[in-house]
């Protein structure tokens, strides 16, 4: 690349949400350049081999939030994208119990429901109930996922989109938006006691609120985290998880694929050291071996924490838009390992290790609302908890690219865990110890678990922070509670993928609708910097 190669569009980050926005502008008929720092594309969705002959996603590790009409409108099944759902035999979570008992959630809501009723008289109904009341508040947000959230300024164009967003609501009756203000406003605690009676299923509910959020289960506003988790589809089935054969580095890899096709320019192994400002305004941006790229817009990708208080001069920024920024929320206590196992782990709660049994779910060890209570009190003040939250997943069990015949990759994915321990040592330092206590604590429901490990890939909340510049590992790009949400991500008067800066964009998670592998961020704001270059009247698909 020349130097003074001139761009329409250069975009700072490699991650899902920045290939999809490039797609989308190529589309345009733009001319696009996606800079990223590491020597491959695909951000927290990568797959690497970690062990000779066992490969797995590194980071994010299933998949249902990724938008249908991404999947579509980038041809990502043509590119190579293949969805699964999470369990070869109907079962979809798992939930071994100290006591030696267990929870077993299908995908066939009358057999959880009869199983619930089992544990404890009249959960079978309020899991029904609740399924129908998630469904519901999950449609209205599935709703407003690709739309442009309104600013809250009240200019013409927030004022129509505040109207489209009313409107969406009213369709709800009163008791649908009641319980929409519930989800968006309640601790997922009380909100999970007023419905169940059993510790195990307010445990494993509790657990999809926690994921990522480094909240009491108690906090008010965790409730809307579940909510987050159950507004995505796999392969038309609404509120349905599943995985990518190949591992999550398969969407990214099928993006970047749609993305070179329409002409995008990949720079790897090279990061953004500077976004070059002239006359406030967008120019290009400077690189860490001191190449300058220009363009008429920047997008980034970035968590916007790190955008403007590392990338763009202060001086450039309104003192209160700056200060939102250093103070935003980046916390998410998340400790991620892979494991590459001799053999299935044979749970004391039902033994065996049969492929199509309850181990092809999510096994999640999070038993009740005290455990996940008192694993949050213990990392709070910059520890880690002494009983961790752990989901597992084996996408080998379906997915024969993964590991050698005979054998299996896991994925772990652990809670809480300080991303500033109080002690003073330094992830670098302890990051095997918690390895081996995490693992420690899972052999107590697995007997057979330690030994079957034959190696393991650790990524501390440090390593997180460093590979993909998730400040304080999260893996949202800022925390998703409610004054981090919808026309307050990532500023008030600045939620539509617009900054203060002229011509510089953001595209990532740290915009409307947030975290997880969505590629709405990416797509929304497409179309934002399209308007801007006066092409808003045209059709993105002809």
């Amino acid at each position: 690349m020349k130097k003074d190669e001139q761009y329409d569009v250069v975009v700072i980050g490699g991650g899902h949400n920045g290939l999809v926005c490039s797609a989308y502008l190529a589309r345009q008929g733009l001319k696009v350049c996606v800079v990223e720092k590491r020597a491959v594309v695909g951000g927290a969705a990568l797959t690497e081999e970690f062990a000779p002959g066992f490969r797995n996603s590194v980071y994010s590790y299933a998949v249902s939030l990724l938008n249908p009409r991404v999947i579509a409108e980038l041809e990502l099944h043509r590119h190579g994208l293949k969805l699964i759902p999470l369990s070869v035999n109907g079962w979809k979570r798992f939930s071994p119990m100290a006591d030696g008992g267990f929870l077993a959630l299908s995908a066939d809501p009358e057999q959880s429901a009869l199983a619930l009723d089992a544990r404890s008289k009249g959960d079978g109904a309020a899991f029904k109930e609740l399924n129908r009341r998630l469904a519901l508040a999950a449609d209205v947000l599935r709703s407003l996922v690709l739309e442009t959230p309104p600013n809250l300024q009240g200019d013409f164009g927030s004022i129509v989109r505040a109207l489209s967003t009313g409107s969406k609501l009213r369709k709800l009756d009163m008791q649908g938006r009641a319980e929409l203000v519930k989800l968006m406003t309640m601790s997922v605690g009380d909100y999970l006691n007023t419905l169940f009676n059993d510790d195990a299923i307010k445990g494993l509910y509790g657990y999809s609120a926690a994921v990522g959020n480094m909240q009491s289960p108690y906090s008010a506003g965790s409730a809307y985290v579940l909510l987050h988790h159950v507004f995505g589809e796999l392969n038309g089935k609404k509120g349905q998880w599943g995985q990518a054969i190949g591992g999550m580095g398969a969407i990214t890899q099928a993006i970047a694929s749609s993305a070179g096709e329409l002409g995008v320019k990949m720079v790897t192994g090279k990061g953004v050291t500077e976004v070059l400002l002239e006359q406030d305004r967008a120019v290009g941006v400077r690189l860490d071996d001191g190449q300058v790229i220009r363009a008429a817009s920047v997008v980034s990708n970035l968590n916007p924490r790190l955008l403007f208080t590392k990338l763009v001069d202060r001086a450039a920024q309104p003192e209160d838009f700056h200060r939102r920024m250093e103070t935003w929320r980046c916390i998410s206590g998340v400790f991620r390992m892979n494991v590459a196992l001799s053999e299935l782990p044979d749970f004391t709660c039902a033994p065996g290790n049969d492929p199509a049994s309850y181990r092809a779910a999510s096994v999640v060890i999070a038993p009740s609302l005290q455990y996940l209570e008192q694993a949050y009190d213990d990392a709070k003040h910059g520890a880690y908890s002494k009983e961790p939250i752990i989901e597992l997943q084996i996408p080998s069990i379906q997915d024969s690219t993964l590991a050698p015949p005979g054998q299996h990759v896991a994925s772990m994915f652990c809670q809480y865990f300080h991303p500033h321990q109080s002690d003073g040592r330094s992830w670098d330092d302890i990051k095997d110890e918690i390895a081996d206590h995490i693992i420690g604590h899972y052999t107590k429901f697995a007997p057979n678990f330690r030994r079957a490990i034959v190696a393991r890939q650790i990524k501390s909340p440090l390593d997180i922070e460093r590979d993909l510049g998730m400040i304080g590992g999260d893996i949202f790009h800022g925390a998703l509670h409610l004054d981090q949400l919808f026309s307050m991500r990532p500023a008030p008067g600045y939620a539509d993928y617009r900054t203060p800066i002229k011509k510089l964009y953001n595209c990532g998670s740290g915009t409307h609708p947030g975290g997880g592998v969505t590629g709405a961020p990416g797509r929304n704001a497409a179309f934002e910097v399209a308007r801007d270059f006066k092409s808003g009247f045209r059709k993105l698909f002809h």
